[in-house]
């Protein structure tokens, strides 16, 4: 049978799963024109990501066979339920249960209902004044939190990013009324990707991802500016009880929505005392899907049909290698980014590595910068080095105008990490 699948986004995590649904018949819908989509799909339809009546019509005049939907906003606009309705199997969650990721204090609530323990404490407030009036008065150190969506830039931490009077004027002028204000948890992120359906759980290997702008994890955060995983499933700063518990958080999740069906997305803290939730997303990560896809021997289509079939999913197996992803994004990001510059990269003259275009302009004469994180390098190997090593070598031609965390990656970055645990496990 022919699978002819509709994959909804246009970013770098799109550009990730439309690689690795190369056995397929591909078309995509998006709000942009992504020109490594564009390469390997039969059409694309550009359009709005939350426009539920046009993706479907789209999905009906294309005879999808199957749907996967890339962006949180889409499955908070009810992307999957209105291909339900049409008769159209979409990998992704419906728009209740997308609430894991779309609303915090749901978040936390869940958790606290179905007894996952592996959370900070928290506090939920409905106006921002009421907030403000928690941070002033608290003891110790806090994230504060709007309660929706923010693209992942929403998040400030007292003793780490803000101090608290900063953290309560970016708070009255935010906009936001809703706010989830928790605990600061201290240790070392990492990231558990799972693909989920019919009660299966298959979990693939951890990735930490860089959010903030600068390197040494200075500046503003940002979508990501890139991320590592290592040749096996665990971080040389974790262990391997550290992912066994992490994975399990994620079963018991998955326990708590008998009926979840997508990718879900732990981004855990790693404290002294094990890992904590820092939150969930409900779709792949960006850039960790870069970090992942392309090293999955799994079809990841045979993973989709058995997930429409009503089947167990069938058992992941990962390539022995490192990856290690680098965005390339727009000179100012993301505070005052300038578009304009021109995208000269050229990944084929190094081995093992994979080129992931996210938001460009595409012009007569080549491809340009936009506001947003631009394309991502990903370098392969059997180790971490190795892998920074290629991906620092086909970034080499990048030209004025964007920014590149050259750090990511980097032995020396990684010892940080190392050493940042043991001190606080108590093992130095």
């Amino acid at each position: 049978m022919e699978e002819r699948v509709l994959l909804v986004g246009g970013g770098g995590r799109e550009h990730a799963i439309a690689r690795a649904l190369s056995t397929a018949t591909l078309f995509a819908y998006s709000s942009n024109r992504n020109p490594g989509i564009a390469d390997l799909a039969n059409e694309v339809r550009i359009g709005s990501e939350t426009d539920t009546e046009a993706i479907v019509d789209f999905a009906t005049e294309i005879e999808a066979t199957l749907a996967i939907i890339g962006p949180e906003a889409a499955l908070a606009a009810g992307v999957v339920d209105a291909l339900d309705e049409a008769g159209i199997y979409a990998f992704g969650p419906r728009a209740d249960q997308a609430r894991l990721e779309t609303d915090k204090a749901y978040q936390r609530e869940f958790m606290v209902e179905h007894g996952i323990d592996a959370r900070p404490e928290f506090e939920t407030f409905e106006s921002v004044e009421e907030a403000v009036a928690y941070v002033e008065r608290v003891d110790g150190d806090v994230a504060v939190k709007p309660r929706g969506l923010t693209g992942g830039k929403g998040v400030r931490v007292t003793g780490d990013q803000v101090s608290n009077a900063e953290a309560v004027e970016y708070m009255r002028e935010s906009g936001y009324d809703e706010w989830v204000i928790e605990e600061r948890l201290l240790g070392e992120e990492f990231t558990v990707q799972a693909f989920v359906a019919n009660g299966t759980l298959r979990p693939t290997p951890a990735v930490q991802d860089h959010k903030r702008a600068y390197e040494g994890d200075e500046g503003p955060n940002t979508g990501g500016m890139g991320s590592y995983s290592d040749a096996r499933a665990i971080l040389p700063f974790m262990t391997a009880a550290d992912y066994e518990a992490a994975v399990e958080v994620l079963q018991e999740t998955v326990d708590a929505m008998a009926d979840y069906r997508g990718v879900l997305y732990g981004q855990f803290m790693l404290t002294a005392d094990g890992p904590k939730v820092i939150e969930y997303n409900v779709r792949f990560g960006d850039p960790e899907a870069m970090n992942t896809l392309p090293v999955l021997e799994t079809d990841f289509l045979d993973v989709l049909t058995a997930a429409r079939e009503g089947d167990s999913l069938p058992p992941l197996s990962f390539r022995n290698q490192a990856t290690v992803c680098k965005y390339a994004v727009p000179e100012g990001y993301p505070t005052d980014p300038t578009a304009g510059a021109r995208v000269t990269v050229d990944v084929d003259a190094v081995e093992e590595t994979d080129l992931f275009y996210a938001s460009v302009d595409e012009r007569e004469d080549g491809l340009y910068t936009t506001t947003s994180r631009s394309f991502a390098v990903l370098g392969r190997g059997k180790t971490i080095a190795a892998a920074e090593n290629r991906a620092e070598a086909a970034l080499a031609d990048v030209g004025e105008g964007f920014h590149v965390r050259h750090d990511i990656g980097t032995e020396a970055l990684i010892q940080t990490r190392i050493e940042h645990m043991r001190s606080l496990r108590g093992d130095n």
